[in-house]
């Protein structure tokens, strides 16, 4: 009987009860998730390169639909569903960058790969630009996919176009669970890396310009 004459009260002054019975619901739990720093599969010994220096972007190209804290799954024909409760410790725009070289560094060797700006003295060969094109899982949240490009340049004078490289990888969740989904993601761009270690041939030399 209380309940009802403060409720009625507030009505009179203008207050709608359905607002006070939303405002009295407990906040929604904050889950976390981050793209651990270490490689998500046993590593593999570093495959013997050219030994060209590469200068990574420090930023990626990202979807204004990843460039945001709540985690993301696709829904429907053409929506979005953000998963409410469940963030990114780290925004996707800062690890991606961060685990893209680390990665590398692992793929291609000790000190052969920096990120920009590389300090004074460090003269790198080659300049990797990155661009995540979609990273998002399916509604039913039984497969991540991930497509990218890449453009990798002769950084002296006089040099080739960039050359363009392409992946589009897909990674099969464990489970539903939105564990599964971070740890999805963090795969991902471990095979990205790889693919972008890859697409230059181990015999490949710098072309020198006269």
């Amino acid at each position: 009987m209380k309940r009802r004459i403060a409720l009625a009260g507030f009505a009179g002054l203008g207050v709608a009860p359905w607002l006070l019975t939303a405002c009295a619901r407990p906040p929604v739990a904050t889950h976390w998730y981050e793209l651990r720093s270490q490689p998500p599969v046993p590593v593999p010994a570093a495959r013997a390169g050219d030994g060209a220096l590469w200068e990574v972007a420090s930023t990626v190209g990202l979807p204004g639909a990843l460039d945001r804290e709540t985690l993301v799954v696709a829904s429907g024909a053409a929506g979005l569903e953000p998963l409410t409760g469940h963030r990114w410790v780290e925004p996707l725009r800062d690890a991606i960058p961060r685990l893209l070289v680390a990665d590398l560094a692992v793929l291609r060797g000790p000190g052969l790969v920096w990120r920009a700006p590389v300090p004074p003295g460090v003269n790198p060969a080659r300049r990797l630009r990155v661009e995540i094109v979609s990273l998002m899982a399916d509604a039913g949240r039984h497969t991540l996919r991930l497509q990218a490009r890449w453009w990798l340049t002769d950084s002296r004078p006089g040099a080739a176009a960039p050359a363009l490289g392409q992946a589009d990888i897909d990674i099969p969740l464990a489970s539903a669970s939105v564990d599964a989904l971070a740890a999805a993601h963090r795969l991902a761009l471990w095979q990205l890396a790889v693919r972008i270690a890859e697409s230059v041939p181990a015999h490949a030399v710098l072309r020198s310009v006269p």
